[in-house]
């Protein structure tokens, strides 16, 4: 290749600024894109819905979140001549049509954007959201989409399922920057976890960025340091207190009773001690019984299972801070899927991967505020009686129609949301599986359309 592309793209670093957002996408979305031009079908008109097949194993529910970012993504599509000339070199696309890199320069992506608000609570085969926009524009951004809302998503539902265990009063922290799958995953693990319920982040530029103050205590490296430099750990508790006065102390470096025993005895205010390792629920007690108006944190692979047998097992502790289990695990499955194609009805019908054909919407009604129905329809279809649509036009003709939401309103509407739930859908030990009803228009298109293929 040329130096325009050494000079302009090559980065062995990887990194990524959102003039690059366009190019992030899988190889298969812009081969497509040349085919649909070349056949004359890009200009099309395509609806493509954005859901999961099924919940990742022992969720009853998901969290719907990262609509934002994929807002932001629609709003600066476009690609830069450097950008394709990058994919003219490639010898990839040598017998495109002329019309591909037409649409490529004109860019831009014109369409509509329907979605459900951040921090609604959702099932299996529930649309999160919809593009409908010219065919090439709603192919090429699938990749994009489907990284940010499945992640988000992920990392949202967790923080819910915490926060729900937990209880409203307990401190959750997300402490999970050192074990996201990326320094942007970290940045979108904080948000989705505050979004999603929790109290605080220690990402520093997370927290500034969504106008937060970023929380943390201390690590073992600071006692140890200090305390074979100085002395004792004491004498480490004592530097910190000095820059940090009462601040939070991690005391499990050694022996953790004991640090709490002198704590108490030297009788210092302490905002809290964190405990890190070990039987915490013992631990906890053994320290509640020298410190009783001390608040106590615990860390260490923590997750809602983990509150949960805590809990039974008659811990004392006030609040929590959740790292690898909270950004990592079983991912959302979240696939993006062409429903209709210049108002006409499409659906696939592979084995295990059927897909429901049409413009849909999901109808929730919400009985004695708490009881959720859900009834997945068409979405020409009217509401029933003390139904709420749920997918609402965020974005028209490539436009934002709604400004972007503070994450503590996500968070209030993510505790409503999960707490209509039934108790059994929301069990982090076995949760029920919830009954999606399906309306009669959407049963009808359906066999209409499976007829119409077959």
């Amino acid at each position: 290749m040329n130096g325009l592309l050494h000079q302009s793209l090559l980065d062995p670093a990887l990194g990524l600024a959102p003039e690059d957002y366009s190019l992030l996408t899988d190889l298969y979305q812009l081969t497509m894109s040349a085919c649909y031009a070349g056949e004359g079908l890009d200009q099309r008109m395509a609806s493509f819905e954005l859901f999961a097949r099924r919940l990742p194993e022992g969720f009853g529910y998901l969290v719907a979140m990262g609509l934002s970012q994929a807002l932001d993504y629609l709003e600066q599509f476009r690609f830069s001549a450097v950008q394709i000339e990058a994919l003219r070199q490639t010898g990839l696309f040598d017998q495109a049509p002329d019309r591909f890199w037409s649409l490529l320069m004109e860019g831009g992506f014109t369409g509509d954007v329907w979605a459900v608000p951040e921090g609604t609570a959702v099932f299996a085969n529930e649309p999160m959201l919809r593009v409908e926009a010219p065919l090439w524009q709603a192919q090429v951004v699938e990749t994009y989409l489907l990284n940010t809302l499945n992640y988000q998503t992920l990392i949202a539902t967790r923080a819910a399922r915490l926060r729900d265990v937990a209880g409203p009063e307990a401190m959750l922290l997300e402490f999970g920057t050192r074990r996201a799958f990326s320094h942007q995953g970290s940045l979108w693990a904080a948000r989705a976890a505050l979004a999603g319920g929790l109290t605080a982040t220690s990402n520093v530029l997370a927290a500034l960025k969504l106008g937060q103050k970023p929380v943390g205590t201390m690590a073992h490296a600071l006692v140890m340091a200090i305390a074979a430099i100085e002395g004792t750990e004491d004498d480490a508790f004592e530097a910190f207190h000095r820059y940090f006065p009462g601040a939070p102390l991690l005391i499990d470096t050694y022996d953790t009773v004991a640090a709490a025993q002198r704590l108490a005895a030297q009788g210092t205010g302490l905002a809290g001690v964190r405990l890190d390792s070990g039987d915490l629920a013992a631990l906890s007690r053994q320290v509640r019984s020298h410190l009783p108006d001390t608040p106590i944190f615990a860390s260490g692979d923590l997750d809602e299972c983990a509150l949960v047998q805590l809990q039974r097992d008659g811990a004392v502790i006030d609040g929590f801070g959740f790292g690898t289990k909270l950004v990592t695990g079983s991912p959302v499955n979240g696939v993006y899927k062409l429903v209709d194609i210049d108002n006409i009805p499409v659906m696939k019908e592979s084995s295990g991967k059927l897909t429901y054909p049409g413009r849909k919407q999901i109808f929730r009604r919400v009985v004695d505020g708490e009881s959720v129905h859900d009834r997945l329809a068409l979405a020409v279809e009217a509401t029933e009686s003390n139904e709420t649509a749920l997918l609402q036009m965020v974005m028209h003709d490539g436009k934002r129609i709604k400004s972007t939401e503070p994450v503590d309103v996500i968070a209030r509407r993510t505790a409503t949301s999960v707490a209509q739930l039934p108790a059994s859908v929301r069990d982090v030990d076995a949760p029920a599986d919830y009954p999606v009803a399906l309306s009669n228009g959407l049963r009808r298109l359906t066999e209409t359309t499976r007829r119409t293929r077959s």
